[in-house]
């Protein structure tokens, strides 16, 4: 009879049902029918992933005219925090994707999973690019239009240059056709790809900005209006990357205008 630990070695080097399995079903042990359970579980969890890895792959698919076609996806990260820049990304991705077996949008994935899956994307793009849109341009040209010019340079700045764009949410004038799908980072295997970079790329400067302000907390709400960030605004005012015409920085500003 083998051991459990015999056994749990031979489960862990599977992810297929093997025929010697069977006599595990009938093993009265408790341990072993924990064993085979948590495998079943974890082989259920996989073939999610694995479907809804190629659904994405084919939702990108359906937008190439011809298979030697490259696709773009473009998504950005920041639009709603009171503090620091927008940042987008665009990514075309290679024919084999494998190694993104489990990427999804960035806000469904923890930190860890985010970091792994931006150097895997940067190793294996055909071609990606990031941009970061300052709080000076987002207070000149508005969140939407600051949003949007970021998202076109950095669609530009793919070489080689896409045969379509595929944008979160947002139609771009773009030398290439540009579609806009909604919630595209869940349906989109490059705009899920181009998620991740625009995320983990922001999610570095804000490290960077705490450092340099650490009275405001950005490591902890990446700039966003939380609870302890809006404090932290009344007892020491906006400092250089907020947002001026955001509230309630527009009206902080303005009440100190006054004084």
């Amino acid at each position: 009879m083998q051991t459990t630990t015999e056994i749990k070695e031979k489960l862990n080097g599977i992810t297929e049902w093997q025929p010697w399995m069977e006599e595990l079903e009938k093993d009265t042990r408790k341990s072993v029918q924990t064993l085979l359970a948590s495998w079943l579980r974890k082989q259920m969890h996989r073939k999610k992933l694995l479907e809804n890895h190629n659904s994405k792959l084919v939702f990108d698919d359906v937008f190439r005219k011809s298979k030697a076609d490259l696709v773009a996806g473009i998504d950005e990260a920041g639009r709603g925090p009171l503090a620091g820049p927008v940042v987008t990304a665009a990514v075309i991705l290679p024919e084999d994707c494998s190694s993104l077996v489990g990427l999804d949008d960035s806000k469904q994935l923890s930190k860890v999973k985010r970091d792994q899956f931006a150097e895997i994307i940067k190793t294996i793009a055909i071609s990606y690019s990031v941009h970061v849109q300052s709080p000076e341009e987002i207070d000149r040209l508005n969140i939407y239009q600051a949003t949007k010019s970021s998202m076109t340079q950095a669609a530009l700045a793919l070489s080689p240059s896409p045969h379509i764009v595929l944008a979160d949410a947002m139609m771009l004038k773009l030398p290439m056709p540009c579609e806009s799908i909604i919630k595209g980072d869940a349906k989109s295997l490059s705009i899920a790809a181009a998620s991740i970079l625009a995320k983990t790329g922001r999610d570095a400067l804000m490290a960077e900005y705490a450092l340099q302000y650490p009275q405001y907390g950005f490591e902890k709400h990446s700039g966003y209006g939380t609870k302890d960030h809006i404090a932290a605004l009344e007892k020491y005012g906006p400092c250089k990357i907020h947002r001026s015409t955001f509230e309630p920085i527009k009206s902080l500003l303005t009440k100190k205008s006054l004084v």
